[in-house]
């Protein structure tokens, strides 16, 4: 997989999964200095190269051809919120299939302190270049995992003592009003549809973000990172 954008390499090289990085000509040479201190081999090129190779004019200057990026277990998850000591915190996405939200909602789970996200096979938007840069290199440490059924892993979870909320414009109850200590999961639905009817109502609550423009919607991933800080503020 062709991999672009500064932060997503940069991560890609400090796991060593680069021996070759294409530079474009005229990149300034401090960031040209913080590639070379890695002693990964680097190839300049015209930047209009670059741009052919990845498709967009949005690589930043950089490129790097890596291992494709390979899914996570559940298991990965609930162990990374084990070796951490703390309760789970788990993003569960129903339908976001576009590659910009799905690689923000990765960026926004890892800043924020959650142990993963999990998406259905069948209804996502794939581990691509698109959502590595977007999330900005944070798929070097945060599991994204899939599952066929989401709705019957929410039912797992749950036996498990995780309290499972979706997020709902409609919903009557107000996310700042929720008690998010112990084990948590956090569903975000498509853009417009939301979540599936079968979904929500494995859910053990609906919640709503409060707005007060015009505008009654949020996009997924702005929801996504907005749900998430409301439920590590009241987390130690």
């Amino acid at each position: 997989m062709l991999l672009y954008g500064r932060n997503p390499v940069l991560e890609a090289l400090q796991d060593g999964r680069v021996s070759e990085v294409l530079v474009a000509r005229g990149v300034e040479e401090a960031f040209v200095a913080q590639l070379k201190a890695t002693g990964v081999r680097l190839r300049f090129a015209p930047r209009i190269e670059l741009d052919q190779l990845a498709g967009t004019t949005q690589h930043q200057g950089v490129m790097a051809e890596v291992e494709d990026m390979a899914w996570a277990d559940v298991d990965d998850i609930l162990a990374l919120a084990e070796e951490r000591g703390e309760d789970l915190l788990i993003v569960l996405l129903d339908g976001i299939t576009d590659p910009r939200n799905f690689g923000a909602i990765i960026r926004s789970a890892e800043v924020l302190g959650a142990h993963g996200v999990v998406v259905e096979e069948r209804r996502s938007a794939p581990l691509s270049p698109v959502v590595a840069k977007t999330a900005a290199g944070a798929t070097s440490y945060l599991p994204v995992a899939q599952t066929k059924n989401l709705p019957r892993l929410i039912e797992q979870l749950k036996q498990e003592n995780v309290w499972v909320y979706g997020a709902a414009g409609e919903a009557a109850e107000d996310v700042r009003r929720i008690d998010f200590s112990g084990k948590v999961a956090l569903v975000i639905g498509a853009e417009g549809e939301g979540m599936r009817r079968l979904v929500r109502e494995k859910c053990d609550a609906l919640v709503s973000i409060p707005v007060r423009g015009r505008v009654q919607s949020l996009n997924a991933s702005v929801a996504a990172g907005i749900l998430l800080f409301e439920a590590t503020r009241g987390r130690a």
